[in-house]
């Protein structure tokens, strides 16, 4: 069974920074992608950042130039750095996981479970 667990989350004022990580566990090999969405109470998920197993990385518009993302493949570990954040950006942010391969079994479209982050004065 593959899990992924986030942590990090919490209270931040604006312009403050906050580092999400999350470890996938279960017995992997490898992970294709990795990456971050959220969801905002009332709004549908939304892409944050995804990274692939080759590095190539991709963010929302609204993200570039504050957020990073990075993993560590060694410790199955995609880490969101968020600077310079915003009121709006409060959200529940969910790691996301496709195509791992773990034993004898592949995984498509795994979620954990969220970590809430709060941005406000």
């Amino acid at each position: 069974q593959v899990q992924l667990v986030e942590s990090g989350g919490g209270l931040v004022q604006p312009g403050g920074s906050l580092r999400l990580s999350c470890a996938a566990s279960g017995n992997i090999f490898s992970i294709y992608i990795m990456g971050w969405y959220r969801q905002a109470s009332g709004k549908q998920r939304e892409l944050v950042a995804t990274i692939t197993e080759g590095g190539s990385t991709n963010y929302a518009d609204s993200v570039k130039g504050r957020f990073t993302i990075s993993r560590d493949d060694a410790e199955n570990t995609v880490y969101l750095q968020m600077n310079s954040l915003k009121p709006e950006e409060t959200a529940v942010y969910y790691c996301y996981a496709d195509e791992i391969r773990a034993g004898p079994y592949r995984y498509f479209e795994v979620w954990g479970r969220g970590t809430q982050v709060t941005v406000s004065s």
